[in-house]
């Protein structure tokens, strides 16, 4: 669906007597593959490079260098004629909203079917109903964006940025200025989407959840440069770059640094054994395999910590445990744990 290969993005600064500063890299060395019907993410704290690299795809920013190929076009050689034809397949959706404060909400979906100038009044009309009732705002269509809660304004900016029936769908963090209940009923909405209408959506965040609940992949951007990709389970289960880590850390409801463990002193009954994290991805995630270690071996197995949910509708466990025994005996849950495919990681 979307390529994007060795791009790069450079913002010249102000020259003047006084100063020579060099420019701005906003983008470095970009190379991403989209699929087509995914939800693919793109997270990075603030200043990352995400917006940037979002409106690329639409070519709202034009890269200093680089491609960026939709469904196989180059879209970065287009000129004008070209690009209004590509915005037409491509709907964007913002997090301000950005609705026509003096139109209605019919209105303002009606809007981008109007300029095309390639419907009737009639074919309007029945998409822009369409729409109301794809994004559960039949009731709302004659009222006002300023008559509407934040969460209805999304709804309306999700449906206007449908009514083309785009290939492609970028959200410019639309979430990020909803309260946490609204936030999740938009992206249960643009699930629902992707699911009924196979749309390709490309969102940025710099919020964890959002990326963990819908995405099917994730590509960490830091200082515009894709630092992690792959998978979401892959990349926030196992992060391997420092920022990844720190982000997850942030999002995660336990930590091995917070872990409280007896002291390991000579003659104490408690002598400390070894802190392990468990990670198990699957149907695996609701057998009672600890259980079964703890009955077949002498090691004592104790949880410190841990969490089960999901990740979008795959469910996946975490726990900090604490393993003693002899040397043999933990070699012995070791190697169960492999024979069930439940990574450990030794902490400490």
């Amino acid at each position: 669906m979307i390529r994007i290969e060795q791009l790069h993005k450079t913002y010249p600064l102000e020259r003047n007597a006084k100063s020579q500063a060099p420019a701005v890299a906003a983008l470095s060395d970009i190379n991403l593959h989209i699929k087509k019907g995914e939800i693919f993410g793109i997270i990075g704290r603030s200043g990352a490079g995400k917006s940037t690299l979002i409106r690329t795809l639409n070519m709202l920013e034009r890269p200093s260098s680089g491609k960026v190929l939709v469904e196989g076009e180059d879209i970065t050689a287009l000129d004008n004629s070209g690009l209004h034809r590509l915005r037409q397949r491509i709907g964007m959706i913002f997090q301000h909203f950005n609705l026509l404060g003096a139109k209605t909400v019919a209105a303002n979906i009606d809007w981008p079917l109007k300029i095309t100038g390639k419907y009737t009044p009639q074919e309007r009309a029945a998409r822009v109903t369409e729409l109301l009732a794809l994004v559960g705002l039949s009731e709302q269509r004659d009222k006002y964006p300023a008559q509407l809660s934040g969460g209805q304004k999304q709804r309306v900016g999700i449906a206007r940025a449908l009514a083309n029936t785009p290939h492609l769908l970028l959200c410019d963090e639309a979430t990020s200025a909803l309260d946490p209940e609204t936030t999740q009923a938009i992206l249960r909405l643009l699930l629902d989407i992707n699911r009924k209408l196979g749309l390709t959506i490309v969102l940025i965040t710099h919020e964890m959840q959002v990326i963990r609940n819908i995405c099917d992949r994730v590509a960490v951007i830091e200082g515009g440069r894709i630092v992690e990709s792959g998978e979401v389970a892959e990349v926030f289960l196992h992060p391997q770059h420092a920022v990844t880590q720190s982000m997850v850390a942030e999002s995660t409801p336990f930590a091995a640094e917070s872990v409280l463990l007896p002291p390991a002193t000579p003659g104490a009954s408690h002598l400390r054994g070894l802190l392990v994290r468990l990670t198990y991805v699957g149907d695996i995630t609701y057998q009672p395999i600890l259980s079964s270690i703890a009955a077949a071996t002498p090691a004592l197995i104790t949880i410190l910590q841990g969490t089960i949910a999901r990740i979008k509708d795959t469910p996946y466990g975490q726990l900090l445990v604490e393993i003693r025994g002899e040397a043999a005996d933990v070699a012995q849950v070791f190697t169960t744990l492999d024979q069930h495919n439940i990574r450990h990681e030794v902490l400490a």
